[in-house]
């Protein structure tokens, strides 16, 4: 059992960082409800797959807790893709919606980037579209996707110095994977990607001073995979026979080997969501996040 071992790595609490940062939002949408300013969040769900009605329940909890405004939409999985594209043009002109985020997975039938194109940049409190991912390429101010934003402030979180630190990222997804890499790269990392095809991968991991895992399987890295002392942040989340939660990573293993670990759940997950607010309270302030931009 968990409990009966003691463990080396020191706990990377998203839970506990995101309750810091959420306090201090509130403050802020405090003085913007001054000025009769009520940042506003439109969520999209498509259908009622189970996981993304959870996901989406957690991020209008989030948003009642911080005083942002949310408005949830609901729509059929059998939705046509251009009576989508409607909706998501009328919240785009819509003065009292600062964000819009569309619950992804969407239906096969459904274009994820023709949806994610139609948010207005200036909305994309996700930072999916493509023009904030290409100015993140660029180091412009935009929007930053909201798991690799919280992955870089649980790192910084701990006062770690990230200039030259070899970074190891185990998946090259448009969400988390490829994002993730240039925001290290920013902070003047060396970054290396890993992915399904990579030869001799524990040979890479064992070099990583910083490891991230976002593959999606269920306690895929073990002990082997870590180099003594390593950060090791773990994005995945996968549901066991038992109905528990586990991460990619082998906790109980690696947290013996590691010198900073990230638990599941309560670690990377409550930093997304806390990212999505935060996003969502700039679009109000009429301001964007910068790639190497802290937070007050």
């Amino acid at each position: 059992m968990r409990g009966e071992i003691i463990l080396k790595a020191k706990i990377i609490s998203g839970k506990s960082l995101a309750s810091d940062l959420r306090e201090k939002m509130k403050n802020d949408i405090e003085e913007l409800r001054k000025k009769e300013i009520i940042p506003g969040l439109a969520v999209i769900l498509v259908g009622d797959d189970p996981a993304s009605r959870t996901y989406v329940n957690a991020k209008i909890r989030a948003c009642k807790e911080t005083g942002i405004h949310s408005v949830i939409y609901e729509r059929p999985a059998d939705i046509r893709e251009d009576e989508l594209i409607s909706l998501i043009n009328q919240l785009n002109q819509e003065d009292t919606i600062h964000g819009i985020l569309v619950q992804l997975p969407l239906p096969s039938h459904i274009s994820e980037l023709k949806i994610i194109e139609t948010i207005s940049p200036e909305k994309d409190v996700d930072g999916f579209h493509p023009i904030n991912i290409g100015k993140m390429m660029i180091g412009q101010t935009g929007f930053l996707p909201c798991t690799p934003l919280g992955i870089i402030q649980l790192v910084k979180s701990k006062n770690i110095d990230l200039t030259g630190k070899h970074v190891v990222v185990i998946g090259r997804s448009n969400i988390v994977g490829k994002p993730v890499g240039q925001l290290f790269l920013k902070e003047n990392a060396t970054v290396t990607y890993c992915h399904s095809k990579t030869k001799d991968l524990i040979n890479i991991t064992r070099q990583a001073d910083i490891l991230i895992v976002a593959i999606g399987k269920a306690k895929i890295i073990n002990k082997d995979y870590i180099k003594k002392g390593a950060i090791v942040i773990d994005v995945g989340v996968n549901r066991l026979s038992d109905g528990s939660l586990s991460g990619d990573v082998d906790f109980e293993q690696v947290s013996q080997i590691a010198g900073y670990i990230t638990p599941v759940p309560g670690g990377v997950g409550p930093m997304t969501i806390t990212m999505l607010l935060s996003n969502t309270l700039l679009a109000a302030k009429g301001k964007k996040i910068g790639c190497s931009r802290e937070f007050d």
